[in-house]
């Protein structure tokens, strides 16, 4: 199986065309979003059943500072929904790329309404390093200071992609956003810098997915518009997943000197209707479930290793979470 992946990333390009050793694992100047690369990218191998996760084999229609027109026309009429996921920590290029793809068939196999989708994905730089002791404070922390510093380039990505998904919504077709653990710092930056730098409330997303949220638990008490105050004005629901058996944020929360995470216990006063109201905010407790292989990295992937929570999700597409 193919799977087609348009992206975005604020990596520093030395190959364009060598999806393993061509992206570093450096920042592009967060003021030039026209050093942001943007292309298309062929994911070959995904199987959802065995949970192989597939190889980067084409990099096409590469462009800097947006979309090319061929893509650009083809998103904004894409013949079905859109997907925009955004990588957590220990994600190289092409980690991000292929996780990317096989979000996308895991979504669409469920044959569930609107999730049989275009998938694009923004990658950070982060290191790609397996995180284990003793250099799990080292590189776990440089990929934090990555994560929060890519604000500007993921407003930029946004700004690129507003007339896009405009168009895209005015043929009908919804648009899904998923951030996965540090992904949600990423996204945190990007949404305070979107109101910051005088951008207004916008229809970007239908729906907003916050998987295993590696951010401090209280980003929605911020006043606006730092943390994620101001996301809510971008989509029309915000959905929180969250597990107190996540191993990977314990860990988290110790290098952040006992800052509880997002993703442990959903956020600060999740219970409180005005500061969540339900039509808004679906909270999801993932805490339970053990219908996969359970173990300190996967308890931190359960947004796809449990068929559960990938059934929820999915169902949640295209409307309320039901969990």
């Amino acid at each position: 199986m193919s799977t087609t992946v348009y992206f975005a990333t604020n990596r520093v390009v030395t190959n364009a065309a060598d999806a393993i050793n061509g992206y570093e694992a450096v920042m592009v100047p967060p003021l030039q979003p026209q050093d942001i690369t943007y292309g298309t990218a062929v994911v070959d191998g995904v199987n959802v059943a065995t949970g192989a996760q597939g190889v980067v084999s084409q990099i096409n229609d590469v462009e800097q500072g947006g979309f090319s027109p061929k893509a650009q026309a083809y998103l904004s009429s894409p013949g079905r929904d859109l997907l925009v996921f955004i990588h957590g920590f220990d994600n190289t290029f092409s980690d991000a790329i292929t996780r990317a793809a096989f979000n996308r068939e895991w979504l669409a196999a469920s044959q569930m309404p609107g999730t049989d989708t275009t998938v694009i994905a923004f990658s950070w730089p982060s290191l790609g390093k397996i995180i284990s002791s003793p250099i799990l404070a080292a590189d776990y922390l440089a990929d934090q200071h990555m994560a929060a510093n890519s604000g500007l380039a993921l407003m930029d990505f946004f700004a690129n992609l507003q007339p896009i998904l405009d168009a895209a919504h005015g043929k009908g077709f919804r648009v899904t956003l998923l951030a996965h653990s540090m992904g949600n710092l990423v996204l945190e930056s990007g949404v305070s810098n979107w109101f910051l730098n005088g951008n207004g409330d916008a229809a970007l997303f239908d729906l907003t997915i916050l998987a295993a949220g590696d951010c401090r638990y209280d980003s929605f008490d911020q006043p606006f518009p730092a943390g994620l105050s101001g996301l809510v004005r971008l989509n029309q629901r915000v959905s929180i997943y969250y597990s107190h058996a996540d191993q990977v944020l314990i860990l988290s929360m110790a290098v952040n000197l006992g800052a509880k995470r997002l993703g442990q216990d959903g956020p600060h006063n999740r219970a409180d209707p005005v500061a969540f109201p339900p039509l808004k905010y679906q909270m999801v407790d993932c805490s339970d479930y053990r219908d996969y292989d359970f173990n300190i990295l996967s308890s931190h992937q359960y947004y796809w290793e449990s068929p559960t929570v990938r059934s929820i999700i999915a169902a949640g597409m295209r409307g309320p979470v039901v969990a």
